[in-house]
């Protein structure tokens, strides 16, 4: 008599477990070029040639050390300790230049009268100060 070998069933699951769990996009990582991204010494060819990422954007042209009327209002009273500015009669006298700042930009709001000497203002920043009884003082570099 001979012993007949028993066939092994396939599993169709290729290691994965059950046979449903490896279906899909998901289980291989996407489909066509997906997962490419923006990762270190990637490049794409482009019709000029290899295009590195990360070359296209925007470049400041110069540094420029801002302040925001927001923190010279919630900061006024350790600027007149550290001599950064003086408290007047009217209000406060803030030496943006002195402080190390060149610009002063216009997120948020003074609730005090504050004159500001600056280099530069944006226009939003000019307009809040007026409006709160202050005063926008250019300063010479």
């Amino acid at each position: 008599m001979v012993k007949r070998r028993k066939k092994k069933k396939k599993s169709g699951s290729y290691g994965k477990g059950s046979s449903k769990k490896g279906r899909g996009a998901g289980s291989r990582g996407g489909r066509g070029a997906a997962g490419q991204g923006k990762k270190g010494m990637q490049k794409k060819m482009t019709k000029d040639g290899i295009h590195e990422l990360g070359e296209k954007g925007f470049s400041s042209q110069t540094e420029q050390n801002g302040i925001n009327l927001r923190d010279i209002d919630q900061r006024i009273e350790s600027f007149v300790e550290q001599g950064l500015a003086e408290e007047t009669d009217s209000g406060y006298v803030f030496h943006a230049d002195e402080a190390g700042y060149e610009k002063i930009l216009g997120s948020g709001k003074l609730t005090k009268e504050i004159e500001v000497h600056a280099e530069k203002f944006s226009s939003t920043a000019e307009k809040k100060i007026e409006e709160a009884g202050g005063e926008a003082v250019k300063v010479e570099e």
